[in-house]
């Protein structure tokens, strides 16, 4: 059975992806894996220190873990710790899940990166969807939640399946400048409205083949006030 992934360092940025992940697992009914990955960055290195850092970051996944098990209601977390490059390791993770949620950066980006590399290898590389966690503020809870927005004029079928599939699970509208009456028809519990103002969404959803440097994913990634999903081959 798949399975929510998430990517965890610890970092603010983190902890919000954690909360999404958290909710995106019991809304689905998923069990959530939390996966963190460490390298030694200064070439070769005596056993000793390479066991100080991995130490560290056991620590760091214990601390997520442990956050994801007390603030869920019974849901079943694993862990997953990787020597090597996180956002390679997401990627392999995708093969075998449902979702990876990432922050939009993490303890490694440059102060004035606005997304950072790991979530922006993973939203262009992942072999399942990705939300990319931005925006203020505690998340996903809002006291009214906007709608799941559709960002692409002409949306692949993957990116309405999954927009549709958010919205009804969390129980609010669609938006989107698209034709979407097949989808509509398949999900009547969804309301269907017109393209509304990202700043308003709860979710705004891009299809991958969009995250190309000039693409409407790319641009979300960097400056969307809300999560990002990518979506699609």
């Amino acid at each position: 059975m798949k399975h929510i992934v998430l990517g965890y360092d610890g970092s603010a940025f983190s902890m919000q992806a954690l909360d999404w992940a958290l909710d995106e697992a019991e809304l689905r009914g998923l069990s959530l894996t939390v996966a963190h990955a460490w390298q030694w960055p200064y070439g070769e290195a005596p056993e000793e220190a390479r066991s100080h850092l991995r130490k560290a970051a056991e620590h760091v996944l214990w601390h997520g873990a442990d956050c994801a098990r007390h603030t869920s209601s019974g849901l079943t977390v694993e862990t997953d710790l990787h020597e090597g490059p996180a956002a390679e390791r997401l990627v392999e993770l995708s093969h075998e899940a449902a979702l990876v949620v990432v922050g939009s950066r993490g303890l490694s980006a440059l102060p004035r990166a606005v997304v950072g590399s790991v979530a922006g290898y993973v939203a262009t590389h992942a072999h399942c969807p990705v939300i990319v966690v931005r925006g203020p503020g505690p998340l996903p809870a809002a006291s009214q939640p906007g709608p799941v927005v559709v960002a692409d004029r002409d949306p692949d079928a993957a990116v309405l399946d999954f927009a549709f599939e958010e919205a009804a699970l969390r129980r609010v509208p669609l938006a989107t400048s698209a034709d979407v009456t097949a989808w509509a028809a398949r999900h009547p519990g969804v309301p269907v409205q017109e393209a509304a103002d990202f700043g308003t969404a709860t979710l705004v959803v891009a299809g991958r083949r969009r995250a190309a440097p000039a693409g409407v994913a790319a641009s979300l990634l960097q400056h969307a006030p809300c999560p990002v999903a990518v979506v699609g081959g």
